[in-house]
């Protein structure tokens, strides 16, 4: 079965470069750092509509295209030293070795390449679908239909940890198990209709073949 991953949060736990990167940008805007539990829901959708509410203002205010510059300014550099693996993915993955596998990720295709290849990841992947970098508003739907065209089906399953990967996938109509190891509760997860509900990466594998069965 044809499997779609979401990159931050599921494959990989990316907090410390986000923060890194982001606290790099309020400072070079001037702007007041931010607790980190109050940043991390940030974590997951495109900027561009997660950063207007960060920063209280509308989608075009200037200031939310000089934060998402002063972000990718540090996070280049930042993503390959400080990001990590989430525990038990590198095992769940080998586990679904054969099957057709993909990257379906907000963050831009630019940034997720080199991160999956420094990772030791990037071989389980048939594809990575991810927005070009001037897409900073790219909707995960989008993606996701991407993702599927590039491995060349339309019958897939959906792996996320926000309530934007189970709606991406629902309108490619696919289902989206849901994970709860990345920034999304339980409760988000349910909220948005996700067909399952995971809390170890383990767990996958029996989960894919429940879906798989008429």
């Amino acid at each position: 079965m044809p499997v779609l991953f979401d990159l931050d949060g599921v494959l990989v736990d990316s907090r410390a470069p986000f923060l890194t990167s982001l606290n790099y940008a309020f400072d070079k805007l001037g702007l007041p750092r931010r607790d980190p539990e109050a940043l991390y829901p940030y974590i997951g959708p495109p900027f561009k509509v997660a950063f207007p509410g960060l920063l209280g203002v509308a989608p075009d205010d200037p200031q939310v295209d000089a934060l998402i510059d002063g972000y990718r300014e540090r996070y280049a550099t930042a993503s390959l030293e400080e990001t990590t693996v989430a525990p038990g993915i590198a095992e769940a993955l080998e586990r679904l070795d054969g099957e057709p596998l993909a990257v379906a990720t907000s963050k831009p295709r630019a940034f997720a390449e080199p991160l999956l290849e420094a990772l030791g990841l990037r071989h389980h992947f048939a594809a990575i679908a991810g927005p070009e970098l001037a897409a900073r508003d790219e909707p995960k739907a989008v993606t996701v239909t991407r993702a599927l065209e590039l491995l060349g089906t339309t019958s897939a399953v959906m792996i996320g940890d926000r309530r934007f990967d189970v709606e991406g996938a629902h309108a490619n109509g696919i289902q989206c198990i849901g994970v709860t190891w990345g920034i999304g509760t339980r409760e988000e997860l349910e909220t948005a209709g996700a067909d399952a509900i995971i809390d170890d990466p383990l767990e996958l594998d029996p989960a894919l073949r429940v879906m798989s069965r008429p």
